[in-house]
Protein backbone atom coordinates (compact mmCIF):
# COMPACT_ATOMS: atom_id res chain seq x y z
CA UNK A 1 0.00 0.00 0.00
CA UNK A 2 1.40 3.35 -1.07
CA UNK A 3 2.30 5.77 1.71
CA UNK A 4 0.13 8.90 1.82
CA UNK A 5 1.71 11.92 0.25
CA UNK A 6 2.89 14.45 2.83
CA UNK A 7 1.89 17.98 1.89
CA UNK A 8 4.25 20.63 3.31
CA UNK A 9 2.58 23.47 5.19
CA UNK A 10 3.16 26.87 3.61
CA UNK A 11 5.60 29.10 5.45
CA UNK A 12 4.02 31.96 7.32
CA UNK A 13 4.42 35.14 5.34
CA UNK A 14 5.26 38.38 7.03
CA UNK A 15 2.35 40.74 7.15
CA UNK A 16 2.48 43.68 4.86
CA UNK A 17 1.91 47.08 6.24
CA UNK A 18 -1.16 48.72 4.78
CA UNK A 19 -0.82 51.73 2.57
CA UNK A 20 -3.23 53.84 4.63
CA UNK A 21 -0.51 55.63 6.64
CA UNK A 22 1.37 56.38 3.44
CA UNK A 23 -1.74 57.78 1.79
CA UNK A 24 -2.57 59.91 4.83
CA UNK A 25 0.99 61.25 4.95
CA UNK A 26 0.95 62.06 1.25
CA UNK A 27 -2.41 63.79 1.56
CA UNK A 28 -1.13 65.87 4.46
CA UNK A 29 1.89 66.99 2.47
CA UNK A 30 -0.24 67.85 -0.55
CA UNK A 31 -2.67 69.77 1.66
CA UNK A 32 0.18 71.75 3.17
CA UNK A 33 1.59 72.60 -0.25
CA UNK A 34 -1.84 73.56 -1.56
CA UNK A 35 -2.53 75.75 1.43
CA UNK A 36 0.81 77.48 1.08
CA UNK A 37 0.23 78.16 -2.61
CA UNK A 38 -3.24 79.56 -1.90
CA UNK A 39 -1.74 81.81 0.71
CA UNK A 40 0.75 83.20 -1.77
CA UNK A 41 -2.02 83.85 -4.30
CA UNK A 42 -4.15 85.74 -1.74
CA UNK A 43 -1.18 87.75 -0.56
CA UNK A 44 -0.17 88.61 -4.12
CA UNK A 45 -3.61 90.19 -4.79
CA UNK A 46 -3.39 92.49 -1.75
CA UNK A 47 -1.96 95.98 -1.77
CA UNK A 48 1.41 96.23 -0.07
CA UNK A 49 1.12 97.41 3.54
CA UNK A 50 3.47 100.16 4.64
CA UNK A 51 5.81 98.95 7.37
CA UNK A 52 6.40 101.05 10.48
CA UNK A 53 9.59 103.02 10.65
CA UNK A 54 12.55 101.25 12.19
CA UNK A 55 13.84 104.42 13.76
CA UNK A 56 12.90 104.95 17.41
CA UNK A 57 13.26 107.99 19.64
CA UNK A 58 16.67 108.17 21.24
CA UNK A 59 16.65 107.84 25.01
CA UNK A 60 19.09 110.17 26.64
CA UNK A 61 21.66 108.31 28.67
CA UNK A 62 22.11 109.35 32.26
CA UNK A 63 25.37 111.05 33.07
CA UNK A 64 27.56 110.79 36.13
CA UNK A 65 28.96 107.88 38.09
CA UNK A 66 26.84 105.31 39.94
CA UNK A 67 27.61 105.41 43.63
CA UNK A 68 28.23 101.90 44.99
CA UNK A 69 26.43 100.67 48.08
CA UNK A 70 28.23 101.24 51.33
CA UNK A 71 29.33 98.31 53.46
CA UNK A 72 26.43 99.04 55.80
CA UNK A 73 23.93 98.75 52.91
CA UNK A 74 25.48 95.83 51.01
CA UNK A 75 24.74 92.67 53.00
CA UNK A 76 27.14 90.52 50.97
CA UNK A 77 30.03 92.79 51.89
CA UNK A 78 29.23 92.27 55.57
CA UNK A 79 28.68 88.52 55.48
CA UNK A 80 31.65 87.74 53.21
CA UNK A 81 33.97 89.63 55.53
CA UNK A 82 34.84 88.86 59.13
CA UNK A 83 31.66 87.18 60.37
CA UNK A 84 32.82 87.54 63.98
CA UNK A 85 32.28 91.29 63.77
CA UNK A 86 28.53 90.68 63.34
CA UNK A 87 28.25 88.83 66.65
CA UNK A 88 26.79 90.60 69.65
CA UNK A 89 29.40 92.00 72.02
CA UNK A 90 29.77 90.58 75.49
CA UNK A 91 27.70 92.77 77.83
CA UNK A 92 29.27 94.75 80.64
CA UNK A 93 29.79 92.70 83.76
CA UNK A 94 29.64 89.36 81.92
CA UNK A 95 32.53 86.89 82.08
CA UNK A 96 34.25 85.11 79.20
CA UNK A 97 32.96 81.61 78.47
CA UNK A 98 35.59 78.87 78.45
CA UNK A 99 33.82 76.91 75.70
CA UNK A 100 34.27 79.65 73.06
CA UNK A 101 37.21 78.97 70.68
CA UNK A 102 40.12 81.34 71.20
CA UNK A 103 39.87 82.75 67.66
CA UNK A 104 36.04 82.77 67.59
CA UNK A 105 35.78 80.31 64.68
CA UNK A 106 34.45 76.76 64.44
CA UNK A 107 35.29 74.50 61.51
CA UNK A 108 33.18 71.65 60.17
CA UNK A 109 34.63 68.96 62.47
CA UNK A 110 34.50 71.11 65.61
CA UNK A 111 30.93 72.21 64.94
CA UNK A 112 29.77 68.63 64.21
CA UNK A 113 31.41 67.50 67.46
CA UNK A 114 28.85 69.59 69.38
CA UNK A 115 26.11 67.11 68.45
CA UNK A 116 25.31 63.68 69.98
CA UNK A 117 26.36 61.83 66.80
CA UNK A 118 29.28 63.81 65.30
CA UNK A 119 29.76 61.41 62.38
CA UNK A 120 26.21 61.72 61.09
CA UNK A 121 26.20 65.47 61.74
CA UNK A 122 29.48 65.87 59.84
CA UNK A 123 27.96 64.18 56.77
CA UNK A 124 24.77 66.23 57.09
CA UNK A 125 26.67 69.52 57.33
CA UNK A 126 28.87 68.58 54.39
CA UNK A 127 25.77 67.79 52.29
CA UNK A 128 24.26 71.17 53.26
CA UNK A 129 27.47 72.94 52.16
CA UNK A 130 28.70 74.15 55.55
CA UNK A 131 31.15 77.02 55.10
CA UNK A 132 32.10 78.35 58.55
CA UNK A 133 30.73 79.28 61.96
CA UNK A 134 31.50 82.34 64.09
CA UNK A 135 30.96 81.84 67.82
CA UNK A 136 30.75 83.93 70.97
CA UNK A 137 29.46 83.43 74.49
CA UNK A 138 29.55 84.66 78.07
CA UNK A 139 28.43 83.97 81.63
CA UNK A 140 26.21 86.30 83.65
CA UNK A 141 27.12 85.63 87.28
CA UNK A 142 25.71 82.29 88.37
CA UNK A 143 22.33 83.00 86.75
CA UNK A 144 22.88 81.84 83.17
CA UNK A 145 25.34 81.31 80.31
CA UNK A 146 24.89 82.35 76.67
CA UNK A 147 26.22 80.74 73.49
CA UNK A 148 25.66 82.40 70.08
CA UNK A 149 26.61 80.96 66.70
CA UNK A 150 26.37 82.39 63.20
CA UNK A 151 26.63 79.42 60.84
CA UNK A 152 27.24 80.24 57.18
CA UNK A 153 26.57 77.96 54.20
CA UNK A 154 27.77 78.16 50.59
CA UNK A 155 24.25 77.54 49.21
CA UNK A 156 25.35 76.62 45.71
CA UNK A 157 23.14 73.53 45.40
CA UNK A 158 21.04 73.67 48.58
CA UNK A 159 19.48 76.15 51.00
CA UNK A 160 21.62 75.21 53.98
CA UNK A 161 20.77 78.16 56.24
CA UNK A 162 16.98 77.90 56.05
CA UNK A 163 17.04 74.08 56.18
CA UNK A 164 19.24 74.12 59.29
CA UNK A 165 17.10 76.71 61.02
CA UNK A 166 13.88 74.82 60.32
CA UNK A 167 15.42 71.51 61.46
CA UNK A 168 16.53 73.05 64.74
CA UNK A 169 13.06 74.52 65.22
CA UNK A 170 11.54 71.07 64.66
CA UNK A 171 13.93 69.62 67.26
CA UNK A 172 12.97 72.36 69.72
CA UNK A 173 9.26 71.71 69.22
CA UNK A 174 9.70 67.98 69.74
CA UNK A 175 11.41 68.67 73.08
CA UNK A 176 8.10 70.14 74.36
CA UNK A 177 9.09 73.66 75.40
CA UNK A 178 7.10 75.38 78.15
CA UNK A 179 6.82 78.49 75.96
CA UNK A 180 7.65 79.60 72.42
CA UNK A 181 7.50 82.96 70.66
CA UNK A 182 8.13 84.42 67.22
CA UNK A 183 11.18 86.64 66.80
CA UNK A 184 10.15 90.06 65.43
CA UNK A 185 11.64 91.01 62.07
CA UNK A 186 12.77 87.49 61.15
CA UNK A 187 9.84 86.04 59.22
CA UNK A 188 9.71 82.53 60.67
CA UNK A 189 12.33 82.77 63.43
CA UNK A 190 11.29 81.41 66.83
CA UNK A 191 12.48 81.35 70.44
CA UNK A 192 11.79 78.59 72.98
CA UNK A 193 12.03 78.26 76.76
CA UNK A 194 12.19 75.13 78.93
CA UNK A 195 11.42 76.25 82.47
CA UNK A 196 10.47 73.09 84.32
CA UNK A 197 13.65 72.79 86.41
CA UNK A 198 15.89 71.86 87.98
CA UNK A 199 17.79 72.75 84.79
CA UNK A 200 16.54 75.68 82.76
CA UNK A 201 17.31 76.54 79.16
CA UNK A 202 16.16 78.57 76.19
CA UNK A 203 17.08 78.70 72.52
CA UNK A 204 16.37 80.77 69.40
CA UNK A 205 16.72 79.95 65.72
CA UNK A 206 16.37 82.18 62.67
CA UNK A 207 18.08 82.69 59.33
CA UNK A 208 18.89 85.46 56.90
CA UNK A 209 20.44 84.87 53.48
CA UNK A 210 23.14 82.23 53.83
CA UNK A 211 23.48 82.49 57.62
CA UNK A 212 21.65 80.53 60.31
CA UNK A 213 21.59 82.07 63.79
CA UNK A 214 21.60 79.89 66.90
CA UNK A 215 21.31 81.14 70.48
CA UNK A 216 21.47 78.82 73.49
CA UNK A 217 20.98 79.88 77.12
CA UNK A 218 21.44 77.65 80.17
CA UNK A 219 20.65 78.79 83.70
CA UNK A 220 19.91 77.92 87.30
CA UNK A 221 16.70 79.97 87.21
CA UNK A 222 13.80 80.26 84.73
CA UNK A 223 14.76 82.22 81.58
CA UNK A 224 12.33 84.96 80.65
CA UNK A 225 10.79 85.71 77.27
CA UNK A 226 12.49 89.11 77.29
CA UNK A 227 15.95 87.60 77.83
CA UNK A 228 15.89 85.15 74.91
CA UNK A 229 13.83 87.25 72.47
CA UNK A 230 15.83 90.41 73.09
CA UNK A 231 19.10 88.62 72.37
CA UNK A 232 17.73 87.01 69.22
CA UNK A 233 16.21 90.22 67.89
CA UNK A 234 19.35 92.27 68.48
CA UNK A 235 21.57 89.61 66.90
CA UNK A 236 19.40 89.36 63.79
CA UNK A 237 19.42 93.15 63.41
CA UNK A 238 23.20 92.96 62.97
CA UNK A 239 22.74 90.71 59.94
Amino acid sequence: MAEPEVVAEPEERPRRRGRTPQLIGAAAVLGLVAGTCAGYVVQADRRPTKLPSLSQPVIKQATGEVEPLSAAQDREVRTDGDLRKLLLAKPNGAREANWVPADGWMGLAAYADEYPDPGDKFSDLDAHEFRRAAVTGWKVGSAYAVNIRLVQYRQEDSMGAVDTSHNLQDDAESASPTDSWSIPGTGDGRAYAYNRGPFYSAEAHAWRGDIAMEIWIYGTKPISKKTIRDLAERQMERL
